[in-house]
């Protein structure tokens, strides 16, 4: 028989850390740390096999599935000496997922399942601290209402910010019992009125309820997006952890807090993180307080501090990676939550793989596979310039949660992002992210939020896309409606509206009004020069670049390129100078004018190639003739009929209209319904040989030329869609 459920706690499980398939990488964390005797809160997780036998039986778990989760949760409550929904001694869990690969943000956690009205007074008169009880209660209404019931955050958060101002509550610590009950009244009444449905008290329906959201997440959109850009396969599923419940909100002597053994902005050897006190894990994350740096820890409850450091040191010397792990203390007695291989930024993984080389804990081989292809690109992200960054106003200062440089026009919603950005960068100004944002984080240069720390999601998920990102801006007020926001800058108020300039600074949280100029990375010095020539030593092919200019091809010799392998010529003729004569040569209806056209062309092809060759010295060019779409130089046809009409209706010369509907008529005639079966590649040489003629002229005399100044050139010549030396002659 196929075990689908996997207990763990307590010194054993069922799994272990090489089972991220079957357990998801939350699940074999759990496995791995109580198999190491670790103080891991006991569990147990349904696999992600589960997941996809939900969405083949019609969104239901077949009774034999449904009969072991029933035999693992006995196993659970006989371990707790409780039972979930007991009136008297109720067992409490929280319900979260996890997939193979991370996803932040798929599904939010719900905490506290197993409370109603009739546990909660149990909770309540079993800690000896009713307010504790009614805050666990109201924040478990709210997980499983937004996550369950899909009644949206806001609306809850509505309520229980009315709840404080009116009693004048500065922070959500300060509601009292009585303030905790009427907000868990108002939001039954809430559930009731959106979901069609009173709030469920028996926890068992709970608890497949939550099972179900878990894997309904699987498919969301944002799920789905967020695979689709991460190239996640569709159907590895998602597992579901079911975890006793330990509470970092039972006063002042309890915390929770999310942290990583190193820095993952940097990729720094230093304890990073951050914690609350009187606090639930998911406020930490969810950025609706500001959290603390996790050094602080070490005032607040030492020992505590000291245990939770050597117990990461050594989850990092197990795995040989940095580990990003989550921990609760309750009445000073540290829990361990979660442990993984932690994100980074793309400078945070060279430094990473480069310092664990040399620490010994790794090898050159397994750090150069460590770092992503795509991780190297943020490395070649620009910063701004500090002559540029000195001329603009400081306007607030946050966290810098994930580094390089970001300027764009203001938006607010992650639909004017993707809208916006169409017509050039875009800063995404948000109070904090959530998961449904993630359309509009992929498009924009960078984001900026006022609320959330290090690891909120905002954080997270920038840091995971390589953008640059400034969290916890706590001076910026974001005013949505006015598609506004305002600072609060030495006593005045600056207003800054959707569409205009702003510079962020991801490496130090500073964030500039205004539009500051940027400079490029030097990639040929520290970390990346010591990882990139160790890729050197393993490496078995040649890599060569994209350059079509001298700037371009400068850069990629400067990264490493060892020759250009193409050079798109058509690209060097959109120039405001080219095209006129580019026009020309389209334009022409005989061969004459079109080599009165392209004498033009010629001496700006010739100096081209020879700028091309004079960087690349010694390595070789390859030269790809023109292969464009033609009417791509030629105004568009919608536009030209709109310029017509005007002309035609202003009473414009005869001769002017002529002209332009001449010009209209050529345009007709060019258009290719599939420009892949017109003059693309080497149909256009065929059609007028005389453009190939002067093209092989320029890159021969340049190549000359240059080679007469004692640099080695190299040129190799590419004629598009030729496979052979044959089909080019026929």
């Amino acid at each position: 028989m196929t075990k689908h459920v996997y207990v763990f706690g307590g010194g054993s499980a069922d799994g272990d850390g090489t089972m991220k398939a079957v357990l998801g990488g939350k699940g074999s964390g759990l496995a791995e740390m109580s198999r190491a005797n670790l103080p891991v809160p006991p569990g147990f997780t349904i696999s992600t096999d589960v997941c996809n036998i939900y969405f083949q039986s019609g969104n239901k778990v077949p009774p034999e599935i449904e009969q072991e989760t029933a035999q693992a949760l006995a196993q659970l409550e006989k371990k707790m000496g409780q039972k979930l929904g007991d009136p008297k001694n109720p067992l409490l869990v929280s319900v979260r997922s996890g997939a193979k690969f991370s996803m932040p943000g798929m599904m939010d956690t719900i905490l506290n399942l197993g409370l109603n009205d009739r546990t909660v007074e149990a909770l309540a008169a079993k800690s000896g601290n009713p307010r504790f009880a009614y805050d666990c209660y109201r924040r478990f209404i709210q997980m499983f209402g937004n996550v369950v019931l899909e009644i949206g955050k806001n609306e809850f958060q509505h309520i229980f910010d009315g709840r404080k101002k009116k009693v004048k509550a500065k922070f959500d610590t300060d509601l009292t019992a009585e303030d905790l009950k009427t907000v868990i009244a108002d939001y039954k009444k809430l559930v009731e009125k959106k979901a069609g449905r009173q709030f469920p008290q028996d926890a068992r329906e709970q608890l497949t309820m939550a099972r179900d959201a878990v894997f309904g997440s699987w498919n969301t959109p944002r799920a789905i997006h967020y695979r689709r850009m991460n190239n996640i396969p569709d159907d590895l599923g998602t597992a579901v952890n079911v975890q006793a419940m330990v509470f970092g909100n039972l006063g002042e002597t309890s915390a929770t807090g999310v942290g990583f053994t190193r820095n993952p902005s940097t990729g720094a050897k230093e304890f990073y993180g951050e914690f609350l006190l009187n606090a639930q894990g998911e406020d930490v994350v969810a950025g609706i307080r500001t959290p603390k740096p996790i050094s602080e820890l070490k005032e607040v409850m030492p020992r505590v501090y000291e245990q939770l450091r050597g117990i990461t040191t050594n989850l990092e010397k197990h795995y040989r990676d940095v580990q990003d792990f989550e921990f609760t203390i309750q009445d000073k007695k540290l829990y361990m939550l979660q442990t993984r291989n932690g994100k980074r930024t793309g400078p945070a993984a060279v430094r990473i793989a480069v310092e664990m080389v040399e620490e010994g804990l790794i090898d050159k081989r397994e750090a150069v596979l460590r770092v992503d292809p795509m991780q190297l690109d943020q490395l070649l992200h620009p910063v701004l310039d500090p002559a540029s960054r000195g001329s603009l106003e400081l306007l607030a200062r946050g966290l810098n949660a994930s580094p390089g440089a970001a300027v764009g026009t203001v938006v607010f919603t992650a639909d004017q992002a993707v809208e916006r950005a169409k017509q050039g960068p875009v800063v995404l100004v948000r109070a904090e992210t959530v998961p449904d944002d993630i359309h509009g984080m992929e498009v924009a240069a960078g984001i900026l939020t006022s609320r959330g720390g290090m690891t909120s999601h905002a954080a997270v998920v920038a840091r995971g896309m390589g953008t640059p990102c400034v969290a916890g801006a706590g001076a910026v007020e974001v005013v949505e409606a006015k598609k506004q926001m305002q600072v609060n800058l030495n006593g005045k108020s600056v207003t800054l509206k959707e569409g205009e300039w702003i510079s962020l600074d991801g490496s130090t949280g500073e964030v500039f009004g205004g539009r500051a100029k940027t400079i490029d990375a030097d990639p040929s010095s520290g970390y990346l020069a010591k990882f990139m020539a160790w890729v050197d030593e393993f490496r078995t092919i040649g890599v060569r670049a994209n350059a079509d200019i001298p700037r371009d091809a400068r850069v990629a010799r400067r990264f490493g390129a060892e020759g250009i392998g193409l050079c798109r010529t058509e690209h060097m003729f959109f120039a405001e100078d080219r095209i006129p004569y580019m026009q020309a040569m389209i334009l022409a209806r005989t061969e004459k004018d079109r080599r009165k056209a392209l004498a033009k062309l010629l001496p700006m092809q010739r100096k081209d190639f020879a700028g091309l060759f004079e960087v690349m010295d010694g390595y070789p060019v390859i030269i790809r003739t023109l292969d464009p779409p033609l009417h791509e130089f030629l105004p568009k046809r919608e536009e030209l009929m709109v310029e017509i009409a005007v002309m035609k209706a202003l009473k414009k010369p005869r001769k002017k209209v002529a002209e332009k509907e001449v010009l209209l008529r050529r345009v007709e005639e060019l258009h290719e319904f599939n420009p892949m079966l017109g003059h693309r590649g080497c149909r256009l040489g065929i059609t007028y040989p005389e453009i190939t003629e002067m093209q092989a002229r320029a890159i021969f005399e340049a190549a000359v030329e240059v080679a007469a100044k004692g640099v080695k050139v190299i040129p190799e010549v590419m004629i598009p869609l030729v496979g052979n030396a044959r089909a080019w002659a026929s």
